[in-house]
Formats: C-alpha cells, structure tokens, sequence
C-alpha cells in the first residue's frame, strides 16, 4: 500500500460514514419490500366480502380485513386527527367510537375527512343520532408514528389529536373496544374517505435506496482518489527534495 496514502482523518471519516450509507440504503430497500407486501394484502383483502366483528377478535392478522357493523356512533367523545391533507388543502380526520351491538364491542371509527381551513373556528361536522349499518376496514399503520409530544389525555371534547390509539381510548373511557383503527366505507354518516393505503410508495423507497447508494459509492471513490492523488504528491515531493540536495 506504499501508493496509498488517504491519511488518518479521511480514514476515519469514511469508516464512519460508508457503513451508515450503505445501512440506509438497506433499510430502504426493505421498507419498500414491506410496503408492496402491503399494498398486495390490501388489495386481496379489500375486495373480500366484509364480516361480523367477531370473526376478527382474536385473529392475528386483522389489517385490512372488511367488516359489517351495526351500532350507534359515541357523539360525545370525537377525536380530530390533525394535520391531515387532501389536493393540498388543509383539515382533519373524524373519529369516533362505535358501538357494535352485534358483539357488543367499541370501535373507534374514522369517518373521514373534513375541511378546516380557518383553525380560529372548528371543524363542522355531524353525527347520526340512529344506528346505522355500515362497512368499514380494518387500518393498520406501516410504521410506528412519529410525535413531538403526546396528546395530552385529558383535553376536553372533541379532542384534536396527532397519532391514533384505540387502546388508550378505552382505557380511559373505560371500555371494552378493538384495538386497531376502523375506517369507514363511503355509506351513511361518511365523510370523504379517499384514504392512501401509503403515504409512500414502494418506488419511492427504490429510489432513496439508490441515493444513499450513489453516496457510499461517490464517498469510497473520492477516498481512494485522494489516497492515490496524497501518494504521488508525496512522491513528487520527495524527488523535488532529493534533486535540490544533490
């Protein structure tokens, strides 16, 4: 290695960095993995006829399955998801508990999206006062969601929220519920409810996986290029040394 010479600072840098580039494009490669097996679940599942609540409890693998409910919603205890966008217009989603008399269980409901264009006044919506039949699915995220803070527990009604969590709902509320997220299908008492499987598609992860790729390339390249360029400057140098002694 006597034509190698890339120093001990470059060195290191590049045993620091190259091993997180290469991990990051990894990651994203099996984010995009996850993400296709997703959206192949989601589309077998959807298509399924939708079932009674209690074909689900217990079951280990409940997203997206469909499901036929018929209950009453809980006007009282609405939570508004917030910061939700739809055509780059700003609002939230609506949800809610629900009522299944059939397995006498809670869900909470997300009926969908809702404008909120001036946050000085809130969000206008509705609730049926009857039961009601309905279809609706069951959401699962991809990923745990990120927050600054947590919502605190004890705001008062409708409570505006950032992450979704059923658990804590009833809990709180002391009740018996489901523990995943029910979308609504477009029906009685339902908002716009366009929802992406994804925020993110699989091709999208493809393609940061190649960027951090082309960075631990360009960054192995530009180390061994100036290992090589460092090594003939210090031969050159040395000659230059040599000629003027003699």
């Amino acid at each position: 290695m006597k034509g190698f010479r890339p120093g001990v600072v470059p060195t290191l840098v590049v045993l620091l960095l190259l091993p997180v580039l290469v991990y990051l494009g990894f990651w994203q490669l099996g984010r995009g993995e996850q993400k296709r097996q997703l959206l192949a679940s989601y589309a077998e599942r959807r298509v399924a006829q939708p079932v009674p609540l209690l074909e689900l409890l217990g079951a280990e693998d409940t997203a997206f399955r469909r499901l036929r409910l018929y209950g009453h919603f809980d006007a009282e205890h609405s939570l508004l998801l917030d910061n939700r966008l739809h055509d780059g217009q700003a609002g939230v989603e609506l949800l809610q508990p629900f009522l299944d008399q059939t397995s006498g269980r809670w869900l909470l409901v997300n009926r969908g999206w809702l404008p909120w264009p001036d946050r000085r006044t809130p969000p206008v919506f509705s609730t049926p006062e009857q039961s009601l039949s309905l279809d609706a699915w069951v959401y699962v995220s991809p990923g745990a969601v990120f927050q600054l803070h947590a919502d605190p527990a004890a705001a008062r009604w409708p409570r505006l929220i950032t992450a979704v969590a059923p658990q804590a709902l009833w809990a709180e509320l002391d009740r018996i519920g489901f523990n995943q997220e029910v979308r609504q299908e477009s029906g009685p008492g339902a908002y716009l409810t366009a929802w992406p499987v994804v925020a993110m598609g699989p091709e999208k992860h493809q393609g940061y996986a190649v960027q951090w790729f082309a960075m631990a390339l360009a960054l192995l390249l530009l180390y061994l290029y100036f290992g090589w360029h460092n090594a003939r400057e210090k031969r050159h140098g040395n000659g230059h040394e040599s000629t003027q002694h003699l």
